[in-house]
């Protein structure tokens, strides 16, 4: 997926500094990520992905919206429900879905899995199993890229669930004291594991959890892919300028369970398909490119099949690519060092 920002064009859109090609660019690659999505959740019911398997359907629209706000070499780290991510950055199609199903054309080889793929060249640094672990290394990152002097940011994501862990507010205090260029995006689909937000939760709004240390931040919604774009820009300047972290907190809503084995009782069908119906990021900007008439139906239909035939391709991939040999349980276990 194109990653820079199309050049912009005198049919700009109703919303500023949007150009219809950008709007393009983000409706093709949200409506990668939920074809992928789909289609994962197919092999996972046939049997070929093993382990766990978090999708990511319904929340689209904050990666891609971070993702037009970023920059080239800039880093993201994420939870566990991280495919969306991936291919948000840049990651090919198929070696995703490769590592899904555990083949040697993965991204790790087939041993990282749904849930701890990496890739040193798009700056994806997991794909972590442990819920809130990739915080303090999110810090890490950026610490690194301060060191550095380099004018990167790091894009840390984490739940609403993992916001409730106290290596959270250990991670804001040392990022607040240091300045670091981060920005903690916490993904609030509402139900972390299961448990709604009201019940588990006692602050309403988890971004203000911040501000003990000093950090700034604000509520976005996580539905309107470029309400979650302006939002990131201003994250992104923030950290930039040397003024330290930002807290963005991003309201979305997953449309299935927590992972392919949730059942996700906790919520009746009604509500999901309200949201689905009402609030989909995909339809939305599907009607902004109608109404505006930045495109037809045949054009978004065109891009669909586009889409399905890239997602097929990869899932055929994953199908016929080896499994990793045996000598693979030995390699990638440590670095030797010079120093």
């Amino acid at each position: 997926m194109a990653r820079k920002a199309a050049a912009k064009t005198s049919k700009s859109l109703s919303k500023p500094n949007v150009s219809a090609e950008e709007l393009t660019q983000y409706y093709r690659d949200m409506l990668l990520i939920r074809r992928f999505e789909e289609k994962a959740g197919q092999l996972y019911g046939m049997g070929l992905i093993g382990g766990f398997c978090h999708l990511y359907i319904g929340q689209e629209a904050v990666v891609v919206g971070l993702e037009a706000a970023a920059e080239d070499g800039d880093k993201r780290i994420t939870s566990y429900r991280d495919h969306g991510h991936m291919l948000a950055c840049g990651m090919d199609a198929a070696g995703v879905m490769a590592e899904l199903t555990g083949r040697d054309g993965g991204y790790s080889k087939g041993k990282g899995g749904s849930m701890h793929m990496f890739s040193r060249e798009k700056h994806f640094y997991g794909g972590h199993g442990i819920v809130a672990a990739q915080v303090p290394l999110g810090a890490g990152l950026a610490f690194a890229d301060k060191y550095q002097e380099n004018g990167r940011v790091t894009f840390t994501y984490f739940g609403d669930g993992a916001a409730n862990q106290g290596q959270v507010y250990e991670t804001f205090n040392m990022a607040a004291l240091w300045q670091l260029p981060c920005i903690f995006v916490i993904e609030n689909n509402q139900y972390a594991m299961g448990t709604a937000q009201g019940r588990s939760t006692s602050t309403p709004d988890l971004y203000t959890r911040g501000a003990a240390f000093g950090i700034p931040g604000e509520a976005v919604d996580g539905m309107d892919v470029l309400a979650v774009k302006a939002a990131g820009e201003k994250a992104v300047a923030h950290c930039r300028s040397g003024k330290g972290p930002y807290i963005l907190e991003i309201k979305t809503y997953r449309y299935r369970g927590h992972s392919m084995s949730d059942p996700a009782k906790y919520r009746t069908r009604e509500e999901v398909q309200k949201m689905r119906d009402e609030r989909d990021p995909i339809e939305n900007v599907r009607e902004l490119l109608l109404t505006g008439k930045h495109a037809t139906e045949d054009d978004l239909k065109a891009i669909d099949k586009e889409i399905k035939a890239i997602v097929n391709d990869a899932a055929e991939f994953s199908r016929t690519s080896p499994e990793p040999a045996l000598e693979e349980l030995w390699t990638d276990i440590y670095a030797e060092s010079e120093v």
